[in-house]
């Protein structure tokens, strides 16, 4: 009979089970539904009081840029709900160090905090998560 690994789950305080979530977000805030779809995700996560971690790599820093302007493409900027994310116990966001530097961003553009993370330690956050999900 083959063994089977037992994953790092603890309970909440109700007895449910609390699994680690990752939510990777690699696409530019606008011109795809990625952006969007994985913060609808993010809040469905945290309604049911998971381990919610966010992770922005590629042009995926660019979701939580200061100053989005949407006026031109005609679309309700969704960057406040990133301010809110706290609201919601949703505290462990992370910014891919090298992502950040190739797009000459500083940790002062974010509009929520973050912490600066290398490549090498972002693959090791990734790889310590029960589920990995996004766009």
């Amino acid at each position: 009979m083959p063994e089977i690994e037992a994953l790092d789950y603890h309970e909440d305080q109700t007895g449910g089970v609390v699994k680690k979530f990752m939510y990777l977000n690699r696409k530019a805030p606008y011109g795809t539904i990625y952006a969007l779809e994985v913060l609808e995700m993010i809040l469905i996560s945290a309604a049911f009081e998971q381990d919610v971690h966010i992770a922005f790599v590629d042009d995926g820093v660019y979701q939580i840029r200061k100053g989005h302007d949407t006026k031109g493409i005609e679309m309700k900027s969704f960057l406040p709900t990133y301010r809110a994310l706290e609201g919601y116990d949703i505290e462990k966001l992370y910014v891919e160090k090298e992502s950040m530097e190739e797009r000459g961003l500083k940790v002062e553009d974010f509009v929520v905090p973050v912490d600066v993370i290398s490549r090498a330690a972002m693959r090791t956050l990734i790889d310590s998560m029960d589920v990995v999900l996004g766009g």
